[in-house]
């Protein structure tokens, strides 16, 4: 998208309706817009309640919306600015490492980093090389590993604790990723490390 699509103050066009209606974030440096009921002024991608078309009034920048003495949302904070791809889903992959054990899907993210769903699953795997589901999985299937490694609670309980509640699933998942079933592994790693002290014995 780009600027030069020449969004004037006040007109809301079908483009921007839908815009809003998808919190899409990719229109985010095109335009803000108010709405004359609540006098706050959000942008494109804010998760608020979708507006009623007839009280919406469009600006081209946040000053022109402070001009008209309309408040900024204090969900999407319109007058701070959008931050670069890069940053952007580094918040949100550190926002996975903390929260790996709960439960995750791509709306969820969206909603917590003020994009649309569509817009994160596109600038994630541009970033990342991955989708957030593949990263989420990634992530899970490393905290397993280090819980089968060092100590012995059951594959069941582990499964639940990095948020796989679904244990069959998660052997699954946990062979495609390193090739072996999560009781293989932790059987070859104690039979490595057993190997190796006695060489060092």
């Amino acid at each position: 998208m780009s600027a030069q699509k020449g969004f004037d103050n006040g007109m809301i066009t079908a483009e921007k309706w839908q815009a809003i209606i998808e919190n899409d974030a990719s229109y985010n440096d095109l335009f803000f817009y108010a709405v004359k009921t609540t006098g706050v002024f959000c942008k494109p991608s804010c998760k608020s309640r979708v507006p009623k078309k007839d009280n919406v009034r469009i600006f081209q920048s946040a000053e022109a919306a402070l001009a008209a003495n309309y408040r900024p949302c204090k969900r999407c904070k319109p007058t701070e600015p959008n931050l670069p791809d890069q940053e952007w889903i580094h918040s949100i992959t550190n926002f996975i490492n903390e929260n790996y054990h709960s439960k995750l899907t791509l709306e969820t993210l969206a909603e917590i980093s003020h994009g649309s769903p569509y817009h994160l699953q596109r600038t994630f795997k541009k970033v990342k090389g991955m989708t957030p589901v593949e990263y989420i999985q990634d992530v899970r299937i490393i905290k397993a590993i280090e819980l089968l490694i060092k100590s012995d609670r059951a594959v069941t309980e582990i499964s639940r604790m990095v948020g796989i509640p679904n244990t069959p699933y998660f052997i699954t998942l946990f062979k495609k990723k390193t090739g072996e079933t999560p009781v293989q592994y932790r059987q070859s790693k104690c039979n490595t490390e057993e190997s190796e002290s006695e060489i060092t014995d």
